[in-house]
């Protein structure tokens, strides 16, 4: 048996016996190695060098940072900020769930602890107001796909190092679409709640409100202000800034909203430890998968041939986001961009496409993956807010994964959407 049959047979019988992604990679890889007789000791080169990368330590930093920071009452402030203006509109509960993602996202740098922060505060609300549960658990759940998109990314900072791209021109990068989507999203949103009939009947426009909440989470909403600004205008790196998000937490937690206290502290350490831990897991036995994958020519055999497809470059982008959406219906985004970049991004450079664009692209397909059984992570959160079936909610948010196609679709055609800024900034 070949090495390449080995590998593909051995991981997708893993995946079938129910094994999480990593475990199916990290068994494949041993399969592989004593087939192809490679030493033992490859394995253990491999998992060290993937996890010696100084950027990677953003990672747990931002995790924690965000969970500092929805423990220590930054998450609450941010959503009263924007309660006071919901008036009568439609749906102006589900607009404050996006709008809310989209400044916590600026804090967490990833999908399902923007769901978790944002949701245990609005799903409630929503269905105070009348809401289905199934619409609330929707919304919050494709509002919390931002967490990706609006920087800081974790999966950005991975296939920074993957590709061998600019973190900070990957973050100024997904502003601007990041924007958009919100703005889609929101949108969206607001015409499914008019069919609906969700509107709140006794609400009104309250500005003297609006400015004692905008008082009172002006230490929130400097948060992004300071952990984005420092990175732009070049004060730390991602990494260091993933520090200052912590500190800063710690201290508008603790010393001016005095929410802070050893038990929420322990649970937060808790939570980003297995967060972290499960990435850096994924992120090793992905990375061993990939070399050897490598070692077989199989990525170079499956970029040639999908370069021989077409020469049209937006033809192989929306072939590769069809790709990218299928796979992240069943693989984790992290593996995902391990796995993948390598492989597709020598066939788009070729064809003129710039690395930071495709890395915004490849992110926003990652998206539809929280929204997609059987994985669809951002919907198992939500399904345990709600209380709701993962069939229902999957169907509720179907209109909101069709949004993020719109959008994939606007970014592939108008690659300056997503370069004007790191242009501007870093030329």
């Amino acid at each position: 048996m070949s090495v390449g049959a080995a590998i593909g047979i051995s991981f997708v019988v893993s995946l079938l016996l129910g094994m999480p992604i990593a475990i199916s990679m990290g068994a494949a890889s041993v399969v592989a190695i004593f087939i192809s007789g490679l030493p033992i000791t490859f394995l253990v080169q491999v998992m060290f060098e993937a996890l010696n990368s100084f950027p990677l330590i953003a990672i747990p930093l931002f995790i924690l940072a965000g969970g500092i920071m929805e423990k220590g009452g930054l998450s609450q402030r941010i959503v009263n900020i924007f309660m006071p203006l919901i008036g009568r509109t439609y749906g102006g509960l589900a607009v404050v769930t996006i709008m809310a993602c989209m400044f916590f996202a600026a804090i967490s740098g990833s999908g399902p602890p923007t769901v978790a922060a944002i949701g245990s505060i609005m799903i409630p609300s929503m269905l105070k107001q009348g809401y289905s549960a199934n619409f609330s658990g929707a919304v919050t759940a494709s509002g919390g796909t931002l967490g990706i998109l609006i920087p800081p990314s974790v999966p950005m900072i991975i296939y920074g190092i993957s590709s061998d791209t600019s973190i900070p021109r990957l973050f100024a990068a997904g502003i601007i679409p990041g924007i958009i989507v919100g703005t889609l999203l929101i949108a969206a949103a607001y015409l499914l709640s008019r069919r609906a009939g969700y509107r709140s009947e006794e609400s009104r426009v309250d500005f003297a409100a609006f400015r004692v909440a905008l008082r009172e989470g002006f230490w929130a909403l400097m948060a992004p202000v300071i952990i984005l600004g420092g990175i732009y205008a070049s004060i730390f790196t991602p990494t260091e800034s993933a520090v200052v998000a912590v500190v800063y937490g710690l201290f508008v937690s603790t010393f001016v909203y005095r929410e802070t206290s050893f038990a929420k502290l322990k649970e937060v350490f808790l939570f980003c430890a297995t967060i972290s831990g499960s990435i850096l897991v994924i992120i090793t036995t992905a990375t061993v998968f990939g070399q050897i994958l490598t070692l077989q020519n199989i990525p170079q055999e499956l970029a040639a041939w999908i370069g021989s497809l077409s020469d049209n470059k937006y033809v192989i982008l929306i072939i590769i986001c069809l790709v990218l959406i299928f796979i992240g219906m069943w693989m984790d985004t992290i593996a995902q961009i391990i796995l993948l970049t390598p492989v597709l991004l020598p066939v788009v450079i070729g064809l003129g496409v710039d690395p930071v664009h495709f890395g915004i692209i490849f992110v926003l397909c990652c998206e539809i993956g929280f929204l997609t059984p059987p994985l669809g992570v951002n919907l198992f959160v939500a399904m345990r807010l709600t209380g709701c079936s993962i069939e229902s909610l999957s169907k509720s948010a179907l209109p909101y994964v069709i949004v993020l196609i719109l959008a994939i679709v606007l970014i592939i055609f108008l690659p300056q959407l997503t370069l004007w800024i790191p242009n501007l900034i870093y030329g």
